[in-house]
């Protein structure tokens, strides 16, 4: 979680390969390997997964074709070994339970890629993509963006039927809503490409208000902390703050204050 441009999206088109991002030092190990040194298709038969915050439109081609394609490249079918390619019968039965989970028809199959589609339908597709390619790292940049109640939910119950010892995610947002149905286990704020607070899920309705809401500043500690404001006056969140009052909430024994600040 945090505010915009505080490098969110950088850092899942990062780990995804972007050709416009230079990574200058450092390493992202994943199973053994330093995927910064593996080109996009790599990471993503290696098992990793981005579901875009702005899904593209890919003409002339399919929803079925595009999935049926991606698996079997994922897979390592290269046209010859037909142990390796999905039969009509296994992608027909992969495509009807996910398709039954996320409330979708079949009507999506023979669609171009995202072509006519609407915001919902968009973020729902990318939710189907992750579903039949079974990774084993899936990053959701703000899937929930532009989503009713209805669609976050069905979202959130394939993602929670899919999330597990198998599958970790990591999920970009502004919002607690979607929270509200996929509990995390962990949650971060990144404020100018630095993370400046972290916790477990009761650091989210803290975070909801760090994230450019009003320009507020949070921190979380255990109730006692005596270094939570120093926390609070890090000058990393010093640029969104604002002189207000002061509010004091209490969320699973945690104390959560936020306090305004005057800018300098």
């Amino acid at each position: 979680m945090g505010p915009n441009g505080s490098g969110k999206s950088t850092l899942s088109h990062t780990l995804m390969g972007h050709p416009g991002y230079t990574v200058d030092g450092g390493e992202v190990l994943f199973k053994g390997q330093n995927v910064l040194e593996l080109e996009t298709d790599e990471r993503a038969r290696l098992g990793m997964f981005l579901a875009l915050q702005y899904p593209v439109v890919v003409p002339g081609i399919s929803m079925a074709n595009f999935l049926r394609t991606a698996i079997n490249s994922k897979r390592g079918y290269d046209g010859k070994d037909k142990s390796k390619q999905v039969t009509p019968k296994e992608f027909r039965s992969m495509l009807k339970d996910e398709l039954d989970v996320l409330h979708m028809d079949d009507s999506f199959l023979p669609r171009y890629v995202n072509d006519g589609f609407s915001g919902g339908e968009k973020k729902r597709a990318e939710i189907l993509q992750m579903a039949m390619l079974k990774p084993e790292i899936a990053i959701l940049d703000e899937t929930d963006s532009g989503l009713d109640i209805d669609s976050i939910k069905f979202v959130a119950e394939a993602v929670n039927r899919m999330r597990g010892p198998e599958l970790g995610i990591l999920i970009i947002t502004h919002y607690t809503r979607v929270l509200e149905f996929i509990k995390p286990d962990f949650v971060h704020v990144l404020v100018d490409g630095k993370f400046v607070l972290s916790g477990g899920p009761e650091v989210a309705p803290a975070a909801f208000l760090c994230g450019g809401f009003g320009g507020v500043g949070v921190t979380l500690a255990a109730q006692g902390d005596g270094e939570l404001i120093d926390r609070l006056r890090d000058r990393s969140l010093r640029r969104l703050l604002h002189e207000r009052d002061t509010v004091v909430a209490d969320f699973d024994h945690h104390a959560v204050i936020v306090r305004h600040l005057p800018e300098d």
